[in-house]
C-alpha cells in the first residue's frame, strides 16, 4: 500500500495530510505514542489502559501508519491490528495536540477502514475509555458508523472501556 492523501479540515485549520506505512520506533512517532500512553494511564486504572507501547507496535498482525504534513512533520498515527480473517481492531489512534480537530484523526480512520476492507475483514472494533477525555473519540467512531457492542477478542467488561465495532460491506 502507498501513502494515502488526503485534505484535512476541521475548526482550526486546513492542511494536507500524507498518511503512510511507518514505523513505531521512529523518534518523533516514539514521542507521541509516549504522550500516549501517559494520557491514557493518567485517565484509567492500569488494569484498563490497552494502549500498546512502541514495540508492541511491531508485532506480526499488527500495521501502523502515521499522518504527517507536507514538511513531514507528524501529526498523528493509528494501526490497524488483526484479530482474525475477518475482523480487524482499530488501535493507537493519536493526534498531535497542535493538530487536533483539524481532521487527521479522521483521515487516519478512513486510510484504515478501507484497509480493512481491502484485508476482506467484515467487522472493525476497537476499544476506548468510558471518561470524558475520551468523548472526543467516541463522537469521532460514532460519526464513522461505529456503534457500542460487548467487550471483543481478549477484552473483557470494564467499568473504564468503550467497546465499538462496525461491520463493513466490502468496497465501500
Amino acid at each position: 500500500m502507498g501513502p494515502a492523501y488526503a485534505t484535512a479540515s476541521g475548526t482550526r485549520h486546513n492542511t494536507t495530510v500524507r498518511i503512510s506505512l511507518d514505523s513505531p520506533v521512529r523518534d518523533d512517532v516514539g514521542a507521541l505514542l509516549d504522550e500516549h500512553l501517559a494520557d491514557m494511564y493518567a485517565t484509567s486504572p492500569p488494569e484498563s489502559v490497552h494502549a500498546l507501547d512502541h514495540s508492541a507496535l511491531l508485532a506480526p498482525g499488527i500495521t501502523f501508519w502515521t499522518a504527517r504534513d507536507d514538511d513531514g512533520a507528524l501529526l498523528g498515527c493509528g494501526a490497524l491490528k488483526e484479530l482474525s480473517a475477518e475482523h480487524g481492531e482499530i488501535k493507537s489512534m493519536r493526534t498531535a495536540a497542535s493538530a487536533r480537530g483539524g481532521g487527521v484523526a479522521s483521515a487516519v480512520l478512513g486510510v484504515l477502514l478501507e484497509e480493512a476492507r481491502a484485508r476482506g475483514y467484515g467487522r472493525v472494533s476497537l476499544e476506548t475509555g468510558s471518561q470524558d477525555f475520551f468523548a472526543p473519540a467516541r463522537r469521532l467512531y460514532a460519526r464513522r458508523g461505529f456503534t457500542e457492542c460487548g467487550p471483543f477478542g481478549v477484552y473483557v467488561l470494564d467499568p473504564f472501556s468503550v467497546f465499538m465495532t462496525m461491520e463493513l460491506a466490502p468496497g465501500l
